[in-house]
């Protein structure tokens, strides 16, 4: 028997029973935390389900509900194409130690026969007595020596062959009953996705018999977004302003110092809007670190799921443009700042605030912010609290956008995946 062969056997058992149990339980949390999501979608529609009127933010909640459990199910499926890919591997490795156990038996017996043929001292120094010579002699006395302490160690690997066995059984069980109980879950998921598409179907029904109305809502919205947008913008230009003016009066100073020097006047290049709000070191660094973190900012609230995606949405007939990602939350969520910065601007928006963060170059913004507990020039750090989410006809929605310049970007390019 290679007991180097039985070594690597085992240790290979150990580290790919390490690698599943750490994929499972990615997938297990990743699952948890869709769930999480979506009771929390559940919880919000629950709220809003006693008004008769169909809002548009109920229709994106039933959308954004029904991805995360397709989500769901898919992450089910991979748990599933795990465990086939471990009960594959386990009954593999079963079948090895088996016939592992039948040849370390097999050789164990030839021993044990041996020692019974040369069971007492006298078959021993009559084996001794009957070598050609003594260099012969020297061997089997050396070979009997050994061979005690070999049939020991040949019975010890038999014992933890059979018990490396019964552990790789129990696994094997154990996966098979998972695998069952997923399957269960797999089906019950299906049947819940298969309601909420009914749910889907009637509110889209309900939609198309109201277009109407709700071509007025998203125009209304066209409006007050656009309003907004504006605000933003020209909020951001006045601070590229202000960094033009302190750059130019820089300037100035440095070119009048060189003059009464009789020193050559030293000739300033045109700038662009985003080196005016990186004109500082310090700004500069902020942009830079903003920059680097992209795809690894923290979300700025605890608890959400996204029910609008940034870009260009079509309702019916009606199209409009979103500048960033709503995400829907629980009452009195808690908003936080996703990079260190300074507030920029607060800007007073129908009730509730709109607060621009700047990192360089770089806004964060968050809008249907109530209560902030942030002042215009205050430096914020990542993950500190600047407000709270405004609930407005029974819907909690932040609007979160990230603009370089003047142009806005795709949050979800810039926050950590869920």
């Amino acid at each position: 028997m290679n007991i180097n062969k039985l070594f690597a056997l085992l240790v290979g058992l150990l580290l790919s029973t390490s690698a599943f149990a750490q994929s499972s339980n990615q997938l297990r949390s990743k699952k948890e935390a869709l769930q999480r999501e979506i009771d929390m979608l559940q919880r919000n529609l629950n709220k809003t389900a006693t008004s008769k009127k169909l809002t548009l933010a109920e229709i994106r909640a039933i959308n954004a509900k029904i991805a995360l459990m397709q989500n769901k199910i898919s992450v089910i499926n991979s748990e599933i194409k795990n465990l086939d890919s471990q009960i594959h591997e386990n009954n593999n490795m079963v079948l090895s130690l088996r016939d592992q156990l039948v040849q370390l038996k097999k050789e164990y017996a030839s021993m044990i026969r041996f020692a019974q043929r040369n069971r007492n001292a006298y078959d021993k120094m009559m084996f001794i007595f009957a070598s050609e010579s003594f260099n012969q002699a020297y061997k089997r006395t050396r070979y009997l020596q050994q061979f005690s302490k070999y049939r020991m160690k040949q019975a010890n690997y038999i014992q933890g062959t059979e018990q490396n066995l019964n552990v790789k059984l129990a696994d094997l069980d154990k996966s098979l009953k998972q695998k069952s109980e997923l399957l269960k879950e797999q089906e019950g998921e299906r049947e819940k996705l298969g309601k909420n598409k009914s749910e889907q179907a009637a509110a889209l029904n309900q939609y198309k018999k109201e277009e109407r109305r709700f071509a007025g809502d998203i125009a209304a919205r066209k409006r007050q977004q656009a309003a907004l947008d504006r605000a933003i913008r020209a909020a951001i230009l006045k601070d590229i302003e202000d960094a033009r003016k302190k750059a130019e009066a820089e300037e100035l100073a440095a070119a009048a110092k060189a003059k009464a020097e009789n020193r050559e006047v030293p000739v300033t290049a045109t700038k662009t809007n985003a080196e005016y709000l990186n004109a500082t070191p310090m700004a500069a660094k902020l942009s830079a670190d903003f920059e680097s973190n992209r795809g690894s900012l923290p979300w700025p609230l605890d608890v959400g799921a996204i029910t609008e995606h940034f870009g260009i949405h079509t309702v019916g007939q009606a199209k409009y443009d979103q500048t960033g990602i709503k995400i829907a939350t629980q009452e009195g969520a808690a908003v936080q700042a996703v990079f260190n910065g300074k507030v920029s601007r607060i800007i007073p928006s129908m009730g509730t605030y709109t607060l621009l963060i700047s990192h360089g170059e770089y806004r964060t913004i968050y809008q249907n912010v109530r209560n902030p507990t942030v002042k215009e020039g205050e430096t914020v750090t990542a993950r500190q609290q600047i407000g709270s989410v405004a609930t407005k006809d029974g819907v909690t929605e932040l609007d979160f956008q990230i603009w370089r310049v003047v142009t806005p970007l795709n949050p979800e390019a810039w926050i950590l995946r869920r």
